[in-house]
Parts: structure tokens; sequence; C-alpha cells
């Protein structure tokens, strides 16, 4: 046991310095892409915030409440009536709004966030053609430096979008599904 914990503290050691070298390195990126990467990476942070709210809401809230909506149901007397079909459609109405929450910006956020990414763009390459004007085509540095902030907020809004546009699709698939079963349970007699 005494010989197990210096080994552990050196491996837990090296695993922190590696962990401030990368976070180092992000924020060198961050510093590089200028402010419009700043505003890929707070569009991403709330995409993917909503994105797990979303997952936690489906699998851990929704299912409480879907069987609340149908044991209200199940216990009606009247389910038959033109009013009992209208309360029936409510209950439906009511759960998909509570399943399609947040849907519609996420799915805002993913278009959104390639938009922010030819900015970056349009911003780099405004910055090259600047220096380009004061000092000519013979500043290579300083035209990559514009060239280095086009492409990596390029890359930055294509990549965010991309990975929240697979979550997104199966998010939809998914409430969906829960609200067809939801609906498929609430039978009238």
């Amino acid at each position: 046991m005494k010989k197990a914990l210096p080994l552990l503290l050196s491996m837990l050691k090296a695993d922190v310095a590696e962990l401030l070298n990368n976070l180092f390195h992000v924020e060198l990126l961050l510093e590089n892409g200028g402010i419009v990467l700043w505003l890929i990476l707070f569009a991403s942070i709330l995409m993917w915030t909503l994105i797990m709210e979303r997952y936690i809401f489906l699998y851990w809230l929704h299912p409480k409440q879907g069987k609340e909506i149908i044991g209200k149901w199940i216990q009606r007397q009247d389910r038959r009536s033109w009013y009992a079909k209208q309360i029936r459609r409510g209950l439906i109405v009511e759960q998909t709004m509570k399943l399609e929450q947040h849907l519609l910006l996420i799915k805002t956020l993913i278009v959104a966030l390639p938009m922010l990414g030819l900015l970056g763009t349009v911003d780099g390459m405004i910055q090259t053609f600047d220096v380009m004007a004061v000092h000519g085509t013979g500043n290579a540095r300083g035209m990559a430096g514009g060239i280095s902030i086009a492409l990596i907020t390029t890359m930055g809004g294509l990549l965010t979008s991309l990975s929240g546009l697979y979550f997104s699709t199966q998010l939809e698939q998914r409430v969906a599904r829960q609200g067809d079963k939801v609906a498929d349970a609430l039978r009238w007699d």
C-alpha cells in the first residue's frame, strides 16, 4: 500500500500536467481565433447544455410524467364523449410541447454555428488584406495570422455544428417515438 501511493501520486501529477498543457493549447487556439471563436465556443456550450438537458428529460423525467398522464386518463370514467376526446388531445399536445422544448433552439444553433465560422473567415481575410495593404505581399507572417484566424473559426463553426447535428436528429426521432407512445396509450373507448 505504501509503495502504491507514490506511484499513484506520480501518475496523478503527470495527468494534471498533461491537462494543463492541453488547456494551454486550447487557450492559444481561442486567442488566435479572435472574438468570433469565443462566440462559437459560447454558442456550442449553450447547444450542448440544451442537448444534455433534453437527454436527461427524455430518460429520467419524461417516463414519470408519461405514466402520470396515462394514469389520469385511465382513471377517467368518460373516455368516449367529445369532451373526453378534447381532453385527450390537450394531454397529448401538452406532452408534445414538453418533449419538443428547446429542440428549435438546438436546431437554430446548429445552423448558426457554421455562419459564425464564416463570419470569422471574413474577419480573418479582412485582416489579411489590411496587412497586404500596409506592408504589401512581402509580410508573409502578417498574412498568415489573418489566414489562421479565417481557418480556425471556419473549422470551429463546422466542427461544433456537425457534432450537434447527429444528436439533434437522434433527439427529434426519440421525441417523436415518445410522443406517439403516450398518444397510443391514451385510448378512447
